[in-house]
């Protein structure tokens, strides 16, 4: 007999209850086998096309024509028209072609040859950050650890000044943890810390208007799309889409990676015995951990997906974590193996328009800050419970109580 959480009838991939201790992967198992492209039932909507295979999910992310990010965003929940007006304006929620111009701006900022050239930088902020918990005991890996990296580096890109980090933490966890009571008590709440960062990104432009410097807000200040300047609502939505994609997502993977870690000693044991399986050991945090649950996108013709009918204005939504752990690309997906190659994960996107902008840093950051832990925290311990955020859409810790033998670095 089948167990309750082993029917479709009980698949609930809405309820951010389900997400609180940990990614439901029962749940992703069941529809790979039984129902790979699954219509979800929605409460208050019309209900959705959860997909949850790996082919499936390259096949509509390569396809802006038929699936696209802008006709009613990238988030299940179908928005009132004032709102849908805003999110259209950052870059995640827009289509080529218009996406491509946007993201020409700033890519200028990230490519390869620019993140490679910043890595003793990252190192150098590793250290401090080593610096300050190493002469200690214990801590909260995601704060004291975890947040800071990323989160000084995208700021310090962008031109923010270091002393105001904290400030944009507060207002990117309120804005993306809207499931969750640690971070918002109310929906106005959340539009309230919106409100506060396009404030503070709007006196930032006017200080860069007047004096100039080398740093993103600088170039976007001086940036024109089809000959004119961006709006102040269109440089508002870059600020937000760059400040909170650039540390949420990347702070939640090195927390999820220790936690890995953590709960594998047998593979940390080959990474201090082997520190040239870190790059494939990043790898492999990224396809376990997969910090982005889900993208959706909104059919705009007729179509079929494994000769399932999907009617055009109906909801798509890629489960990213189920196709990273896909039973016909990933042998024993439910392993977890820093030597794992090869790994085709689709953590940043599997490729096209909307291949994840900030890759490249993410996986410097990521790399800098594991090769820094293993060298100078090599015996880090859990010291209490996990805390998850109560999220359906990002995969994250807010708190990790760690013990660790003191080292003056």
């Amino acid at each position: 007999m089948k167990t309750q959480e082993s029917t479709l009838a009980n698949v609930d991939l809405l309820n951010p209850e389900n997400f609180l201790h940990g990614i439901p992967h029962h749940f992703y198992q069941l529809l790979r086998r039984e129902a790979p492209v699954y219509h979800h039932a929605e409460p208050d909507g019309p209900g959705f096309w959860a997909l949850t295979k790996y082919e499936d999910i390259v096949k509509v992310s390569m396809d802006s024509a038929t699936f696209s990010s802008w006709v009613g965003g990238t988030n299940i929940h179908d928005l009132p028209e004032d709102s849908l007006g805003f999110i259209r304006m950052i870059m995640l929620n827009m289509d080529p072609p218009q996406h491509t111009k946007y993201r020409r701006l700033v890519s200028k900022g990230f490519t390869p040859k620019i993140v490679q050239a910043m890595e003793p930088h990252v190192r150098t902020i590793a250290n401090e950050i080593m610096d300050r918990v190493a002469g200690r005991t214990e801590g909260d890996f995601v704060s004291d650890i975890a947040a800071e990296l990323p989160l000084q580096v995208i700021l310090e890109l962008m031109g923010v000044p270091v002393e105001d980090r904290h400030l944009v933490f507060d207002w990117s966890n309120r804005m993306i943890g809207f499931d969750d009571p640690e971070y918002q008590t109310s929906p106005e709440d959340g539009r309230a810390a919106a409100t506060d960062m396009f404030m503070y990104a709007n006196n930032l432009a006017v200080d860069r208007k007047r004096t100039p410097q080398a740093d993103v807000i600088s170039t976007l200040m001086r940036a024109e799309l089809d000959g004119e300047a961006l709006t102040e609502t269109e440089f508002d939505a870059f600020f937000v889409l760059l400040s909170v994609a650039g540390n949420e997502t990347t702070r939640n993977l090195i927390s999820g990676g220790m936690l890995a870690l953590l709960e594998h000693p047998e593979q940390r044991d080959k990474l201090l015995a082997d520190p040239s399986l870190i790059p494939t050991a990043i790898d492999e945090m990224l396809r376990w951990v997969t910090p982005v649950i889900y993208f959706r996108r909104t059919v705009t013709q007729d179509t079929e997906i494994r000769g399932q009918k999907i009617r055009e204005g109906e909801k798509v939504v890629m489960y990213y974590g189920s196709g990273n752990r896909d039973e016909e690309v990933f042998p024993h997906g439910d392993l977890f193996d820093v030597a794992r190659e090869p790994n085709p994960h689709i953590t940043f996107g599997p490729g096209g328009a909307h291949f994840c902008l900030g890759a490249s840093l993410a996986r410097l950051e990521i790399r800098v800050m594991f090769e820094e832990l293993l060298r100078r925290l090599p015996d880090i311990q859990p010291a209490g419970p996990v805390s998850r955020l109560r999220s359906n859409f990002i995969a994250g810790i807010k708190h990790m109580p760690v013990r660790f033998t003191p080292n003056g670095g």
